[in-house]
């Protein structure tokens, strides 16, 4: 249990944020304007994270110095053995998912959970910057690791807080790249229709509570695209969770038309 004194002094570190980062921070729906196509080159720099982290938050550190270490004590091979020396396992990957150990202990799935709780990912991912934002150290190296951490903390909230970046980027570490796929379209006529009527009812509102009703059946469409990728991803069925991520564009595409709603402005309908 974090003493008051920590928790007001974590206060104090997230005022400090210069006010792009606290815009950023507080937006209230992860789902607003996003690109569908998740980055991994920043995570090149996740070695200059895990050297910034205090020892607690050094998971993949951690994984990477054991199996160094497990290496090292390893015999060496007989000369007079013409087999071959055994193989030593390699770590896997860091992920998105090590940034936030607090709020994401069980790693990735299918150890993990797919739903995430995004109020305590944001809890935690303001914890990271106001302990890792440049602007809190001076010109130099320290300056430039922050830098480098600060924008990696960055990407992976805008990737996890989000379901469709989220199982975009699931995918991706098994080298699915739905985002990009051009085949990776729903021939399904119903959903088709639907889809469209939806988009057909936000043209014709003239005010915010005409969209109450429709805002409520997609929100529910998401959670349960969300249930169906924590089965598909816990059982490791890549093809399943290929499938609802592509339905799951849908409804977010949805949401984004209901989220920038403007009377008479016209909807643009992307799948």
């Amino acid at each position: 249990m974090r003493s008051p004194a920590a928790t007001a002094i974590a206060l104090r570190d997230v005022t400090r944020l210069c006010a792009r980062c606290r815009i950023q921070a507080s937006q209230a729906l992860p789902l607003g304007r996003i690109s569908t196509r998740p980055s991994h080159s920043i995570t090149a720099s996740i070695g200059s994270f895990n050297k910034a982290l205090p020892p607690s938050y050094r998971s993949a550190a951690f994984f990477s110095s054991r199996s160094s270490a497990a290496s090292a004590s390893a015999p060496e091979p007989d000369s007079n053995n013409t087999s071959s020396p055994p193989k030593t396992s390699q770590p896997p990957p860091p992920t998105h998912y090590e940034i936030f150990p607090e709020t994401l202990p069980l790693g990735p799935p299918p150890s993990g959970h797919f739903p995430i709780n995004t109020r305590a990912l944001r809890r935690e991912f303001l914890q990271l910057q106001a302990r890792h934002h440049p602007d809190m150290h001076p010109q130099g190296p320290l300056k430039t690791r922050a830098e480098a951490t600060s924008a990696l903390i960055n990407e992976a909230y805008k990737t996890l807080a989000n379901p469709l970046l989220r199982a975009q980027y699931l995918l991706s570490l098994r080298g699915v790249d739905v985002a990009t796929d051009e085949t990776m379209q729903v021939d399904d006529p119903s959903l088709l229709m639907v889809v469209l009527e939806a988009h057909e009812e936000i043209s014709d509102a003239t005010a915010e509570e005409d969209l109450q009703e429709l805002r409520a059946v997609n929100d529910k469409r998401i959670r349960e695209s969300e249930d169906v990728l924590e089965k598909a991803f816990h059982e490791d069925d890549v093809m399943a969770a290929k499938k609802e991520a592509v339905r799951l564009r849908y409804w977010v595409n949805i949401k984004q038309s209901l989220d920038n709603w403007e009377e008479g402005r016209p909807v643009v309908l992307q799948h």
